[in-house]
């Protein structure tokens, strides 16, 4: 069973003062049976900042073929068109496969100018985005996404944490509502996401981990659910697979 951890960081994150290193990464990956990790930066503000960032995911995914994937996140907020030069030179040179969106960590109204520019850039180039949600209320609101979701309808919205417990019933509700919405539930409890196998399918479900210490814990999670042993294929690899192009 091919098992693809969708939500993971390196480097050090000022916002969150967090230090995701590539140990932790690679610990989690040999430890747990993880074949591939999909790894983001933490929460930069800066260009030059986030450029090193996303330069050591993708020496990390030289060094390691296969094992390795970025997702880009530069600051929506920086001016001009930084923003879609960075993300046009993570997918078109470092070989990038998503962008994501912080609300929180870079204070962005998802509906706003600033926020729209993700969604727009993402839309031009193809490509999925993942959306932190929970924990930074009111802008990390699952249900902000429903009219960006059926304005791009060819858009994969990949909806990180799945609102967390705390907002988890709104974004079952907005994957239920929008078919191009799926989930990564880190963080939300098992009996959640087992219902959301029967509502929704296993098809719109995807491990993550968030942090590599979290991996076991999130694994055993889904390995506890009462669901079939396809249906526990797709949430760990299938799905996200799927909605990241990864063969």
């Amino acid at each position: 069973m091919r098992i693809i951890d969708a939500h993971a960081h390196l480097g050090k994150d000022p916002v969150f003062d967090v230090d995701f290193t590539e140990e932790s990464l690679l610990e989690a990956q040999e430890s747990n049976g993880i074949n591939i990790t999909l790894v983001q930066p933490p929460t930069v503000h800066d260009l030059e900042g986030v450029r090193q960032c996303h330069d050591a995911i993708a020496d990390l995914s030289r060094r390691f073929p296969g094992r390795f994937y970025g997702i880009c996140c530069p600051n929506p907020h920086l001016p001009g068109t930084q923003f879609q030069d960075e993300v046009r030179r993570c997918i078109e040179e470092l070989g990038f496969v998503a962008l994501k969106l912080h609300p929180f960590g870079h204070a962005v109204n998802p509906l706003g100018t600033d926020g729209k520019k993700v969604f727009e850039t993402a839309s031009r180039l193809g490509i999925p985005v993942m959306v932190h949600t929970g924990p930074g209320i009111p802008w990390t609101l699952p249900s902000l996404l429903r009219p960006v979701a059926e304005d791009y309808p060819n858009l994969k919205i990949v909806v990180a944490h799945a609102g967390h417990n705390i907002l988890s019933a709104e974004a079952g509700l907005l994957a239920e509502q929008c078919s191009n919405v799926y989930l990564e539930p880190s963080w939300v409890s098992g009996l959640t996401i087992e219902s959301w196998v029967k509502t929704l399918g296993a098809h719109r479900i995807m491990f993550g981990s968030d942090h590599g210490e979290n991996a076991a814990t999130e694994l055993a999670k889904y390995r506890s659910m009462k669901i079939t042993a396809e249906e526990l294929a797709m949430i760990l690899g299938g799905t996200a697979g799927s909605v990241f192009g990864i063969q």
